[in-house]
């Protein structure tokens, strides 16, 4: 399968449907999930943002980051690092900083990252993040590997006003629910306008795009900045809602994740990348929760197992869930036909 036709770009009026329906449950869903579950899918939805963020690089450009969580994790320590001891800091300054932040990051390792192609582009990624990950785990000063806690969640008091508690975790999960909704629908947007169809132009041929006057190099830190503030902006609601931040978040096995999330959806239409991160998380507790069989406990051996599921879904369903579901309606609509 080639490098266009892996990808789910339009995606048709029966996805739309479903996924119109999953919007309406995630919405009622604080009104019948309990407290516990309110915070898991929150998580989620942040996932969800992160993922996002990768499938710009990888599904529509044709770059596939192994260091993506660096930026992700650098907004969660601007965070902590923002927040005094003893108050709330505003989300109406810390956010756009930390965002900041990350992108800026997201820019200057970029500026010599997009240099290269193929597997040294992947290893040179991994490289720049494990950099950052030993930075913060090495240093005390900057919290070390025991991380930092975030005491207080940010505050949104207007002059005294406060529009909305995200000490309250029903109102956080809407910010959330929000936050995820404009990503989408930036994304979605960025990618049917000029800019977004040059870079899915660079990921089919970057030669050609290159022979026809494109400057490719400008187009891909571009999207290389984009994406790393979006990571940016899900590593930030992750510190807010976990109250915690660590090495960890900017580790390999983050990065990894966040691309079998956006593998396991089907890449190129942002939408796969939001079930991916849903669907890798259910997955995860699914396999962890596995019972035990003799003197074989087969929730301990979960990377096994969820390999094992990647291995299968990417030979027999390349363009991931959302493609795998759009195959089943069209055998159904020619069988009905």
């Amino acid at each position: 399968m080639s490098a266009q036709q892996a990808n789910l770009e339009i995606l048709p009026v029966s996805i739309k449907l479903v996924l119109g329906m999953g919007l309406v449950a995630l919405v009622a869903f604080p009104f019948v999930g309990t407290p516990f579950y309110t915070e898991m899918v929150t998580r989620m939805m942040i996932m969800a943002i992160f993922a996002m963020s990768l499938d710009l690089l990888q599904g529509v450009t044709g770059l596939v980051s192994l260091g993506h969580a660096a930026y992700f994790g650098l907004a969660g320590y601007a965070l902590a690092f923002l927040t005094p001891q003893g108050e709330a800091v505003s989300l109406w300054w810390t956010l756009p900083a930390a965002v900041l932040a990350s992108g800026l990051a997201a820019l200057i390792i970029g500026f010599f990252v997009v240099r290269t192609h193929g597997i040294y582009f992947i290893m040179v990624t991994m490289a720049f993040a494990q950099m950052v990950f030993y930075l913060f785990f090495d240093n005390k000063v900057l919290g070390g590997s025991d991380g930092l806690y975030i005491n207080f969640k940010p505050s949104t008091a207007i002059m005294g006003w406060v529009p909305f508690d995200l000490d309250n975790k029903r109102v956080l999960y809407y910010f959330t629910l929000a936050a995820l909704l404009v990503t989408y629908v930036f994304l979605r947007r960025l990618l049917f306008s000029p800019f977004g169809r040059t870079l899915s132009g660079i990921r089919v041929n970057e030669h050609r795009m290159r022979a026809m006057g494109y400057g490719v190099f400008g187009y891909k830190l571009a999207a290389f900045s984009v994406a790393g503030a979006l990571a940016g902006l899900a590593g930030y609601l992750w510190g807010a809602q976990t109250g915690y931040v660590s090495p960890e978040l900017m580790g390999f096995h983050l990065s990894a994740h966040v691309i079998m999330m956006v593998i396991l959806g089907g890449m190129g239409n942002f939408a796969g990348a939001i079930v991916g991160a849903f669907a890798f998380d259910y997955l995860l507790h699914l396999f962890k929760d596995l019972p035990q069989v003799g003197s074989v406990n087969l929730g301990k051996h979960w990377q096994l197992w969820m390999g094992l599921f990647m291995v299968l879904l990417v030979t027999f369903a390349p363009r991931g869930i959302l493609g795998l579901f759009e195959k089943f309606l069209k055998r159904k609509g020619a069988s009905d036909e």
